[in-house]
């Protein structure tokens, strides 16, 4: 059914929420309209001008919608507003219906499952902070019409503040209309914490489900978790996160059988991670709960006695970040503990930080490291330059730990994230600075996918992505990515135990010497800047580095060998040699 006029569109769109008010509309009636969004302002015809591989309506059944690259220059300029204002393309999310259909993500294990018929209610809070429009009553409407109603008491938004004009009085419309949805506004910018808090009191509900104002919830998502809850009430549930294609908003599931979880670095930034072997062996079907470290933060299902008695969340965190990794490590160490339900599944956005935050995540961070981690505290601090800034006070969180009569660190490292290895033992750990260029450092780009993934930048002493590990058999490397090359070009990958991520530094010659191209790692200047690449080894100092922190007795014996090797023919540096010592494969 095509509408062509806006008459029509406004005449079923009314038709739709007075089917959703009068019939409690459910898992069964969606796409009653094509598009209940339209905030491009597109009729049919102009969408299919735009969009390869035309579907309609545009994203039917989790598919991504592609754009043509002949677009006029309007909506170019439409496309970059949204990716600069939202870190996604909101321009094809607003093309997307917000109640569109999804393929069913459950294994077949999945649907044939039974649950109680006294399941507990759940109230879902969503927070949200200048939020699109489109992608928060997606959000809204994946929750109502998935959900079966007598499980669902209500949802409850919560303002954090925003100052976009679509969140003020068009919202209030929206939810004056909508059954069981709430609208809170916080008085000032309170962050993620204080947001998910601020309905706390108000809640009712046996569970409180907390999710992201941008995801979309699939078919079966809410019963698995309020199941488990039911099952044992000390223990925390959370959905399997797929992902939202942030350019075309495709809905990519995560393969049950390589299911990831959720841990986190030294450096307290969460990381994904396969499921152990010991574990995933055990299990009966792939479909079973499995035991996580951590909880990403994005979906997140708990008993609300259970979440009163373990004190909520740090009140003490500011703006964005850290209080997932906080909870988790709390939860397991104060006497319950953290699942992913793989029968339920949840697709989200994810999204880069902005910058502006970074602070208040710092702080954050902190704050777990001083309550929690005990004497291993000290590796989360030289992963900041032992700066521990200004981190409010922690006494109360340190007295309720107490209260509770959590266990130490120790346990929860070795009980429930044996995978978290030590930074003991290794070659080196700290900045890698040039002593050639005075107060320049090795830097690793946020992301992968940056042009220049390694870059040399002022030190700042403050660890971050100027810190690094040389391990014991000779790679570089920060958490799970190490300095790999590409031809001439320095990069990052995957640590894999490769050849190619084997580096050799020699102390008494400041040099770091790649051992399969038997090339050294130079920096070379350009107009504004500096890159960082792999030329022949010559005595430069372009070619001299200083590893702080370096241990030559913490490294392999054949590490150890090789090097003495290359010290006792300092002036044959491309003989032979290296080929005997070092294969170049292994």
């Amino acid at each position: 059914m095509v509408f062509g006029t806006g008459k029509l569109y406004q005449k079923a769109l009314l038709n739709l929420r007075r089917k959703q008010i009068f019939e409690n509309i459910g898992r069964f009636g969606v796409w009653n309209v094509p598009n209940t969004v339209n905030e491009t302002k597109y009729v049919p015809i102009d969408i299919k001008n735009i969009i390869l591989d035309y579907d309609y309506p545009p994203g039917i059944n989790g598919k991504g919608v592609q754009l043509r690259s002949d677009l006029s220059y309007e909506i170019r300029r439409k496309l970059k507003e949204g990716w600069e204002k939202y870190k996604f393309n909101e321009f094809v999310s607003n093309l997307i219906p917000v109640n569109r259909s999804l393929v069913d993500q459950r294994d077949e294990w999945c649907k044939g499952q039974t649950f109680s018929s006294d399941l507990p209610n759940a109230t879902v809070i969503i927070s949200f902070f200048e939020e699109s429009w489109s992608t928060l009553i997606r959000t809204i409407t994946s929750v109502i019409n998935r959900s079966p109603p007598h499980l669902l008491d209500q949802i409850i938004l919560v303002d954090d503040y925003s100052s976009l004009d679509h969140l003020k009085q068009k919202l209030d419309d929206y939810v004056a209309s909508m059954p069981k949805v709430t609208l809170r506004r916080a008085p000032r910018r309170l962050g993620v914490v204080g947001a998910r808090l601020l309905p706390i009191q108000e809640v009712k509900s046996p569970v409180i489900v907390y999710l992201d104002s941008h995801c979309e919830c699939s078919e079966g998502w809410l019963e698995p978790l309020l199941q488990r809850i039911k099952e044992d009430s000390s223990i925390v549930v959370s959905s399997v996160i797929d992902k939202i294609h942030t350019k075309t908003f495709e809905y990519i599931k995560q393969d049950t059988e390589q299911l990831q979880l959720v841990g986190f670095t030294w450096a307290l930034s969460y990381s994904w991670m396969p499921i152990p072997r010991n574990i995933f062996t055990v299990r009966k079907v792939p479909a079973a709960p499995v035991k996580t470290p951590c909880t990403p933060g994005a979906i997140l299902a708990i008993d609300r006695e259970f979440f009163r008695k373990i004190g909520y969340y740090d009140t003490g965190m500011e703006a964005w970040g850290a209080e997932n990794i906080e909870l988790s490590i709390r939860i397991w160490m104060c006497g319950g503990s953290l699942e992913i339900i793989p029968c339920s599944h949840v697709g989200h956005i994810y999204r880069v930080p902005e910058e502006k935050f970074l602070r208040a995540v710092s702080r954050n961070l902190v704050r777990v490291a001083e309550v929690w981690l005990d004497d291993y505290a000290k590796y989360f601090h030289a992963r900041i330059g032992y700066n521990k800034g200004v981190y409010g006070d922690v006494s109360e969180r340190i007295q309720l730990r107490q209260k509770l009569d959590c266990k130490p660190f120790k346990w929860y490292l070795e009980n429930v994230y044996p995978q978290l290895e030590l930074p003991e033992n290794v070659g080196a750990t700290g900045q890698i600075y040039s002593a050639g260029y005075k107060g320049l450092c090795l830097e690793a780009a946020i992301t992968l996918h940056e042009y220049d993934p390694i870059k040399m930048m002022p030190c700042h002493y403050q660890g971050g992505k100027q810190y690094w590990t040389y391990t014991g058999n000779g790679e570089i490397r920060r958490d799970k990515i190490c300095i790999d090359y590409l031809y001439q070009t320095v990069t990052l990958f995957v640590c894999n135990n490769a050849a190619t991520q084997v580096w050799l530094y020699f102390a008494e010659d400041k040099m770091i010497r790649h051992m399969v191209t038997k090339k050294c790692l130079a920096i070379i200047e350009h107009v504004f800047h500096y890159k960082v690449m792999l030329r022949d080894c010559l005595a430069h100092k372009s070619q001299t580095w200083i590893m702080e922190n370096f241990k030559f007795e913490n490294l392999t014996p054949i590490l150890r060998l090789g090097i003495k090797a290359y010290d006792s023919f300092k002036d044959k540096y491309n003989s032979s040699a290296t080929q005997t010592i070092f294969p170049a494969k292994i």
